[in-house]
């Protein structure tokens, strides 16, 4: 349903502005379990599900425009009947998984190295500010000669930087061919494999290990996809589709487990880390789940060696922050960002890092 409710949330935002009321921002909840819990016991729920409807779309130019409540499943449903995709793959997590939500969170699926990221498909946002004020960064266009891309920023801010009204993506089609192709292979291999792969010229738009398998998944043209996997050999796999999914929603086996569920970030080249608990690798070895009981110390130690970080993703033990606090220099930009647009700290305070809004 198409609804615009942005004078209400403008409304909303601005009593909280004048009386210091923290504000937490709310969607479908789909990835609710993300981030740091609020610091602020007293929030007020600011609902943006109800801000909803696909505002324009254009297929020949390849490009999207929605308001932030729009399910993501009736956003994909509308670009899939004209034989297009979201190009960054976005995880659910849920069936009330919103576009707001989506972009706010930053996730991207396994074509993420391949396709790029979801910060990569932002043209323009239309946001509420900590002022209240809306303000509408970008456009429809991929060149922006205005300045800082402000709208790219709201890519992984979880929130804290706006209220997103609108969004404006560019979509892709949808390729006319996919097979995936499994090779058994130890750790090591696999992970040398990735590599090797990641820089020939192919049309790969996935490559993950499960600890035993490698899985291949080429995407393109019916004649690339076939030349493509004679050469690179491996069983095809059946009902590929229901296995990326599987993935990209957590629904894998390897996602079931009790224990804290980690996502690190690392150069793709970065050899295995000498960590106990289960692996799951992928985005051709730059994405890397981790399924232990370390300590978050030692985690990120570790990680950090290697010029990565790490998120507590699921399952975490409330004295760990979720975040890996970046170093002082970019600690320092992020509190300049968030002081710039939400200078009284109202939104989501903490879901980030806990001391954003300090200099």
């Amino acid at each position: 349903m198409s609804r615009d409710i942005s004078d209400s949330l403008q409304e909303q935002v601005l009593a909280a502005a004048n009386a210091g009321t923290p504000l937490t921002i709310h969607g479908g909840s789909s990835k609710a379990f993300l981030g740091n819990t609020s610091s602020c016991d007293t929030a007020t729920l600011l609902d943006v599900s109800p801000h909803s409807g696909i505002i324009s779309y254009e297929p020949v130019e390849l490009v999207v425009t929605a308001r932030a409540g729009t399910p993501l499943k009736e956003l994909e449903q509308a670009l899939a009947a004209q034989g297009q995709m979201l190009p960054f793959e976005p995880p659910h997590y849920g069936d009330n998984a919103t576009l707001g939500g989506t972009i706010a969170c930053g996730l991207s699926g396994p074509r993420r190295p391949f396709a790029g990221s979801a910060r990569d498909y932002v043209l323009g946002v239309k946001l509420i500010n900590g002022r209240g004020e809306i303000l509408q960064f970008g456009g429809q266009v991929m060149k922006n000669v205005a300045g800082y891309d402000c709208s790219r920023l709201m890519a992984g801010a979880m929130g804290t930087l706006g209220v997103l009204l609108e969004i404006s993506l560019k979509v892709l089609p949808i390729p006319a061919a996919e097979q995936t192709l499994v090779k058994t292979l130890d750790a090591s291999r696999a992970l040398k494999t990735m590599n090797e792969l990641a820089g020939q010229s192919s049309p790969l738009s996935a490559i993950s290990y499960d600890g035993q398998q490698l899985y291949l998944r080429l995407c393109g043209t019916e004649t690339a996809v076939a030349s493509a996997a004679k050469c690179l050999g491996g069983e095809k796999l059946d009902k590929d589709t229901d296995f990326w999914n599987r993935i990209k929603e957590h629904r894998h086996a390897f996602f079931q487990h009790p224990l804290p569920l980690w996502r690190l970030s690392v150069p793709a080249t970065a050899p295995l880390l000498d960590l106990p608990g289960q692996w799951f690798i992928d985005w051709a070895g730059a994405q890397r789940w981790l399924i232990t009981d370390s300590k978050a110390e030692r985690i990120r130690q570790l990680v950090s060696e290697q010029g990565g970080h790490a998120t507590a993703f699921r399952n975490a033990t409330n004295e760990t922050d979720r975040f890996q606090t970046p170093e002082a220099g970019v600690m320092l930009l992020h509190t300049r960002l968030k002081q710039a647009f939400d200078p009284k700290g109202i939104f989501n305070p903490g879901r980030l890092y806990a001391d954003l809004q300090q200099e």
